[in-house]
């Protein structure tokens, strides 16, 4: 593995926000979608998805943009500070990284949400592909609510990519876990917004974080964490967040749709100014 794309979790936005940010790099001289590994998780793994579908960068920039082109989404209400205090009655008693991840898979199983196949037709209506990229290998992160485990879903899992796209972005309480050969598993941010770690190995990492520095979840490997190991291993480490006014464009509820032609128009200005990365 020689250079490693990163793309974190943020809802919504910040598949619009991530989408516009690599448009507006590659604007400015620095396409970065052709890496050799893309390692996704929640949105992330959505965008990834997008990136091995063989359309240009202009072409996934429209389909956030151009109401004519975008999928239908469902309404997410989740504002992230009152979703973090909603989380602390499901995550009390939890002592270690695996109970908490096991308890966050408790919590997802017994949310009332839409029903699992409504979600799924939202992720197959993003993917303008369905099928693994033959070109790049993606790493799409979930994690299983029995055991807790991480799952990493890959060209060889043998699972459907909307499949894995879709247990990568089930986010515990807001939508519903996914079933895959007898598991239910969860968004991948219940182990780390980013899952930087997987990129072990690489020699030049790009991290794209649309929520920062910020875990949703508690992490046993925080970004930063993550980004100090990849270098003290020999990797080129670069960390993008939203600047101010991605931030903004972003908002307090990623998971509205509303939220996509403001983030990704905030995300390709970013990105044509070279990403001011961290």
């Amino acid at each position: 593995m020689k250079e490693a794309l990163v793309l974190g979790g943020g809802g919504i936005a910040g598949i619009a926000w991530t989408t516009g940010l690599l448009t507006g790099l590659a604007e400015a001289g620095g396409d970065v979608s052709k890496a050799g590994t893309v390692i996704g998780t929640s949105a992330g793994a959505t965008v990834a998805a997008q990136l091995g579908s063989g359309l240009g960068l202009p072409e996934l920039y429209a389909r956030q943009t151009d109401s004519r082109m975008q999928a239908a989404e469902i309404m997410g209400d989740v504002d992230l500070e009152t979703f973090g205090r909603n989380l602390e009655a499901a995550l009390e008693g939890a002592d270690s990284f695996p109970e908490v991840r096991r308890a966050l898979g408790r919590f997802a199983l017994a949310a009332d949400t839409v029903p699992e196949a409504a979600r799924r037709a939202v992720i197959a209506s993003r993917l303008p592909v369905h099928d693994w990229p033959t070109d790049m290998t993606l790493k799409l992160v979930a994690v299983d609510t029995g055991s807790g485990a991480t799952r990493v879903f890959d060209n060889a899992s043998g699972v459907s990519l909307v499949d894995a796209v879709h247990a990568s972005c089930a986010v515990p309480g807001l939508w519903p876990p996914v079933t895959i050969g007898g598991h239910r598993y969860v968004d991948g941010a219940v182990r780390s917004n980013t899952s930087a770690d997987l990129a072990t190995g690489a020699s030049r990492v790009l991290v794209v974080a649309p929520l920062g520095q910020r875990e949703l979840f508690p992490c046993e490997k925080p970004l930063r964490a993550a980004v100090g190991e990849l270098r003290a291993g020999g990797s080129e480490v670069t960390v993008i967040e939203p600047d101010e006014a991605s931030r903004a464009a972003i908002g307090r509820n990623p998971a509205d749709p509303s939220t996509r032609v403001p983030a990704a128009e905030a995300g390709r200005a970013q990105g044509r100014r070279g990403g001011t990365p961290s």
